[in-house]
């Protein structure tokens, strides 16, 4: 059986930055099923559970992955090499379980797909990925954002 990696936080792990998650039926009977892996690219880089919120800033997690960019909490801390770690982390647990495909979270600045924060901590959205999902996709995996499941959103 074919398994997909999948953001932690959408099966009911208390991942999120805030201690919280977002859990999903859907998602957590995959797990159940064996047909899905949780993780957390952001607890595997090393960051705590809760954490500050973080945003990329000076780009998109494409550019976080080519040094263009980097990854700052709402404190000014640069958490960009933590976020890198993970996004390693998460590629070696995919060809681990031989996962060609992973589900992330929608807007997280590790996990998005689609759009992330942009940076200003003022809740405004920009077009680009997360940079565990930019890593992914640079690396063969494809990357599915959780809202375009549609059985996800019921």
């Amino acid at each position: 059986m074919k398994r997909v990696l999948i953001s932690a936080c959408l099966v009911g792990l208390n991942t999120k930055y805030d201690g919280g998650n977002n859990y999903n039926q859907v998602f957590a009977d995959m797990v159940k099923r064996g047909e899905a892996v949780p993780f957390c690219p952001e607890q595997a880089g090393g960051l705590p559970t809760p954490r500050s919120p973080s945003e990329i800033t000076g780009g998109d997690g494409q550019d976080v992955v080519e040094g263009k960019a980097r990854v700052i909490t709402v404190k000014g801390e640069d958490v960009t090499e933590a976020f890198i770690k993970g996004a390693k982390e998460a590629l070696k647990l995919a060809k681990l379980i031989g996962a060609d495909t992973a589900i992330l979270k929608s807007i997280s600045p590790s996990c998005g797909s689609k759009c992330v924060y942009d940076g200003t901590f003022s809740g405004k959205l920009r077009d680009g990925m997360g940079v565990c999902a930019a890593y992914l996709m640079a690396n063969g995996i494809k990357v599915v954002d959780s809202q375009e499941l549609p059985r996800a959103n019921k």
